[in-house]
């Protein structure tokens, strides 16, 4: 857990700067592509005490990288007038989504008696994450360009 506290400081920042000089969708898939792999060398080699330090490393600066991204995502297109709003509805989404995760995951194991197909699905939502975001339109919406607002808050 100190592990992966420590990466999402790290990460956070990291995938802030990304953002900022890089596409915010190209990031954000980019991002989610390397959860998809990280998951996948997580099933794919043996489970020792150091593959389990690096896996905890390696999600930890992946985790929460996607919080600048997204939040400054939505105030490129959106604009920053009902930025709160809309990435709380973003959070909220989050929230649900990981409720589902957590139960499925459960009730996976419960059924089956094994994680195998959580992981599974783990690398497809990732696969499927990047893919959907790559062809997001980041230029504000007609609505600021015409009234003239900025997306930044100056």
């Amino acid at each position: 857990m100190a592990l992966i506290g420590l990466f999402n400081i790290i990460g956070s920042f990291f995938w802030g700067i990304v953002g900022g000089k890089y596409s915010k969708k190209y990031s954000l898939s980019s991002l989610y592509l390397a959860r998809a792999v990280l998951i996948a060398a997580l099933v794919l080699f043996p489970i020792s005490n150091l593959s389990i330090l690096v896996f905890a490393s390696g999600m930890g600066f992946l985790w929460l990288g996607t919080v600048p991204l997204t939040s400054g995502l939505i105030g490129q297109i959106f604009g920053v007038r009902y930025l709160s709003t809309l990435f709380g509805i973003v959070f909220f989404s989050h929230q649900i989504g990981a409720f589902l995760g957590v139960w499925l995951g459960g009730y996976i194991f419960d059924v089956t008696g094994s994680y195998d197909i959580v992981w599974y699905v783990s690398i497809a939502l990732g696969v499927l994450s990047a893919l959907l975001h790559w062809p997001i339109n980041e230029q504000p919406v007609a609505r600021l360009a015409l009234a003239g607002e900025s997306s930044s808050p100056t």
